[in-house]
């Protein structure tokens, strides 16, 4: 029987959780974000974290759902002044063009413009989904990664339309 390969989005649940914390706890993922918290496996300031996400009526947060299954989240939130959107792919998921269906699910619900998203300049599945998604990049930032322990360079990506 074939699968259909169907991308839903939907509310976080508290369930939910327990994936986003698994996903987090890959190191080579860690890796790719470049931008995460300092200890990826401390699960109570993961959960504190959320609890602020699931708390402010002003980020938007979904869940992604592929093929049943949860494989990630997406979220809208206000960032150095501007509006942004980011997402979480579990590794396992990775290459299958789940990153790229939930964005242009997301953005379909999103009608503020300009949007605006961040990428570690060597996070090339990443920046493709943007592209794909019609971001191109508006300029260049660095910072500390915590996950590489060092400064990290990254591209400013930006949405007009």
């Amino acid at each position: 029987m074939e699968k259909h390969n169907i991308v839903e989005l939907r509310g976080v649940l508290p369930h939910d959780l327990t994936y986003f914390f698994q996903f987090q706890l890959d190191p080579e993922a860690n890796e790719m974000a470049a931008f995460t918290t300092e200890n990826p496996a401390d699960k109570v300031e993961f959960l504190s974290h959320w609890k602020r996400i699931l708390d402010d009526e002003y980020i938007i947060k979904n869940t992604i759902v592929y093929n049943g299954e949860i494989v990630g989240n997406i979220s809208k939130f206000e960032q150095f002044g501007e509006t942004e959107v980011s997402y979480w792919i579990g590794k396992e998921h990775w290459g299958k063009g789940i990153a790229t269906q939930a964005l242009k699910k997301f953005l379909v619900t999103i009608q503020e413009r300009p949007l605006y998203a961040r990428a570690a300049k060597d996070n090339v599945g990443s920046i493709r989904v943007l592209e794909k998604c019609g971001f191109s990049v508006l300029g260049e930032d660095e910072g500390f990664s915590n996950a590489r322990g060092k400064t990290v360079e990254e591209y400013i990506f930006k949405l007009e339309k």
